[in-house]
């Protein structure tokens, strides 16, 4: 099922882990909706970029997210994230650098551990932008480098 033109349920339900231990990660409809919203917000960085975005991650039914070590409020549960690089256009850090000039409106957008973007959606979008290099020390508020300052 196409949720957008460049965006299938299959690939934002798509897990190598749920298909290895069996998981069915079928979304109910309520999270369909949801996907489709973050399919639309993700079409505007796959524009933005001009290449396909790598999903990694997209929806998580709890169980599947439990077994990742997805956190308990994981907007990925919700259908409305998205893990996924772009190594054509750069590395995350200049994704995000390029989403946050675009203006684009997301309601969370997280570098993780410098690998990857985490991007979420929503119908009041907040406009978070977020780093995770430990999961000890947690979040830190803006786009930082591995020790801690701003990335302009």
């Amino acid at each position: 099922m196409r949720l957008t033109r460049n965006f299938s349920l299959e690939q934002l339900i798509f897990s190598e882990t749920a298909l290895r231990v069996g998981i069915d990660n079928a979304p109910a409809p309520d999270i369909v909706k949801n996907l489709r919203l973050l399919a639309k917000g993700l079409e505007k960085v796959q524009a933005l970029t001009g290449f396909p975005l790598a999903i990694s991650s997209g929806y998580r039914c709890p169980e599947l997210n439990r077994r990742v070590g997805g956190a308990k409020t994981s907007q990925h549960t919700l259908g409305l994230a998205a893990d996924f690089t772009c190594a054509e256009f750069g590395s995350p850090v200049d994704i995000i650098k390029a989403i946050r000039e675009a203006g684009i409106k997301f309601d969370q957008c997280i570098l993780e551990y410098g690998r990857w973007v985490h991007l979420s959606f929503s119908k009041e979008p907040r406009g978070k932008l977020l780093t995770i290099y430990d999961p000890k020390a947690g979040y830190l508020d803006g786009l930082r480098d591995k020790g801690g300052k701003e990335i302009a």
